[in-house]
């Protein structure tokens, strides 16, 4: 399992949706391009109407004055006065539907637009989870691969001075191989680290970690076939860098059937390698977007800003859906997607989030 697989490979990723945009952006000025003309037009057809107005009123005083000669004059004045009369009114209609039409259109592409960019911000969070999931898929991998290692299973069997400084060396082998990593341990049943791929850099030889959960829940299982996947933490041993800490149980003959006689815990070196996922996820400048992954509590475990990691809860609005995407209170776009897992890794009921900005 290369440690190139995963995080190194070529994102899947969703085009931005620019040409969505140029064309709602020009639908919307076309609209409201019409709606202009028809006020303007509307407009001068109601001057028209006016005049026309003024003219049969000015028409019906100059017959009024003429007498009986001027009674048939009156009638097509009064008919030219209804008539302006019923111009102005389909005028006015004319006005009030277009106005309505172009509206409603109007909000109409809004809707699309915005739903077209919710739809989009929802499938690059998945994108987002998808990459991670793969990539922590293989770390399962690599786990339960190491811990049938003929070295560690002498050493976690008799770990005297030479098996550890062979136990060691292997696992400083590996480290070279596998820059993902800052440190594989090897522990005993105790939860004594009786060997580290980098000794020279991390003196955990001898601390006891018995108390962490991953161990304890490593120290359980029930093959060689299973593993431990561990949140992510601050991990005080390793200079309190952020890790993903996996476990396998080192088992008699390397078996996955034989009897646990130790526990390799790998810690992945989480902050680099996410910050490349949330950072790689490419969302417009426009959409003033914060790309997020979160653990099953909310709590933030990546971050494209670099803030909140490991100490801001997300609010999210889930209503019983594993994806979709609304509005908050504040106006902003909030799209997410909960962990698909891959292949043997079910996840840990991740999400990966996006945030833009109103």
């Amino acid at each position: 399992m290369s440690a190139a697989l995963g995080l190194k490979a070529k994102p899947i990723v969703t085009e931005p949706a620019d040409d969505d945009s140029d064309i709602s952006a020009l639908i919307n000025r076309l609209t409201a391009e019409v709606n202009q003309i028809a006020v303007d037009k509307t407009k001068s057809i109601q001057q028209i109407t006016n005049q026309m107005k003024m003219l049969a009123l000015n028409a019906l005083i100059e017959s009024s004055r003429a007498g009986a000669q001027g009674a048939g004059f009156a009638v097509v004045a009064q008919e030219v006065r209804g008539v302006g009369q019923q111009v102005e009114t389909i005028a006015r209609e004319l006005e009030t539907q277009l106005t309505k039409r172009t509206g409603d259109l109007v909000s109409s592409i809004e809707r699309m637009s915005q739903r077209s960019r919710g739809e989009r911000m929802t499938d690059l969070s998945l994108n987002a989870i998808e990459l991670i999931d793969r990539n922590l898929y293989e770390r399962t991998c690599d786990v339960r691969w190491w811990a049938t290692d003929s070295a560690l299973v002498d050493c976690a069997a008799s770990p005297n001075a030479a098996a550890v400084s062979h136990a060691s060396q292997r696992l400083g082998v590996i480290l070279g191989a596998y820059t993902v990593y800052l440190d594989l341990w090897l522990c005993d049943l105790d939860g004594n680290v009786i060997a580290n791929g980098r000794a020279d850099r991390f003196r955990v030889v001898g601390q006891n970690v018995a108390h962490t959960k991953w161990f304890r829940e490593a120290r359980g299982l029930r093959s060689g076939d299973d593993y431990v996947a561990g949140d992510v933490e601050n991990q005080p041993l390793l200079g309190n860098a952020q890790v993903a800490t996996y476990c396998a149980s080192v088992r008699a003959g390397g078996q996955a059937s034989g009897a646990p006689i130790g526990v390799l815990a790998i810690h992945f070196d989480w902050e680099p390698q996410a910050r490349a996922i949330v950072q790689g996820v490419r969302v417009g400048d426009s959409d003033k977007a914060r790309v997020l992954l979160v653990d099953s509590n909310l709590r933030v475990i990546a971050a494209s800003d670099g803030q909140g990691i490991l100490s801001e809860r997300i609010s999210l609005s889930l209503n019983g859906q594993r994806s979709g995407f609304y509005h908050d209170r504040n106006g902003s776009l909030v799209a997410f997607h909960a962990t698909p897992g891959y292949e043997t890794y079910r996840g840990l009921g991740w999400y990966g989030m996006i945030i833009c900005g109103a």
